[in-house]
């Protein structure tokens, strides 16, 4: 049995159908938030503070067409090498079969994953130990041509520590400011070339890191 469409009827006895409600349109004006985004965005481009890039001076020694030459007794020399897996190692005097260069400790935190992991106390240590041993002593500093920049980077920022400290500690038993000073500490070091010696003499000193288990 088909159903039967009721219609309704209208105030009048008319029949009709309903009238569709009329939607209201909104309208959001978007001119205020945008004038306060962009004043936002000019207030923090005038107020931030850019980082400044960050950059090491190095003073050079002038060009000489005859540059003078300074003779250091073995007794007076430390040498610090780098490999090409940024192992540092050190040794004192003139390298031997006696004398091979020595590891410096690997950080306490390095983990399982990794062979080696640069520690700056050991290389403060180091540097400071000896040069209180010896006053005169001087630093020769041989990075693999392999090395990173930042194994360079690494013994300057020592060496410049070390220089910092030394001389605020001398200041404050004088009672004087550092610029008041009248002898500052300097550091003497000098880099030079990394040569086919200095791997051979490495390999050996890896073979007797090993055997000790320090690698």
């Amino acid at each position: 049995m088909a159903g039967e469409v009721a219609e309704r009827a209208t105030k009048n006895g008319k029949k009709g159908l309903r009238r569709p409600k009329r939607r209201m349109s909104i309208r959001i004006d978007m001119t205020p938030m945008v004038d306060i985004a962009f004043l936002l965005l000019i207030f923090y481009m005038v107020t931030t503070v850019f980082s400044m890039p960050q950059a090491m001076e190095i003073n050079l020694p002038p060009e000489e067409e005859d540059p003078q030459r300074i003779e250091i007794k073995e007794s007076n020399l430390l040498t610090i090498r780098v490999d090409e897996d940024s192992r540092f190692w050190w040794n004192m005097k003139r390298v031997g079969v006696d004398n091979l260069p020595q590891l410096l400790p690997t950080h306490p935190n390095t983990p399982d994953t990794v062979a080696y992991r640069f520690y700056p106390d050991t290389l403060r240590g180091l540097l400071m130990a000896r040069n209180l041993e010896n006053p005169k002593l001087s630093t020769l500093i041989k990075i693999h041509r392999e090395g990173t920049y930042a194994d360079m980077v690494n013994i300057l920022d020592e060496i410049d520590f070390l220089e910092r400290s030394w001389n605020q500690h001398t200041a404050d038993e004088q009672g004087v400011k550092v610029e008041d000073l009248k002898e500052k500490f300097s550091y003497r070091y000098a880099i030079d070339n990394w040569q086919e010696r200095d791997s051979k003499v490495l390999l050996s000193a890896v073979a007797e890191a090993q055997a000790k288990g320090e690698l």
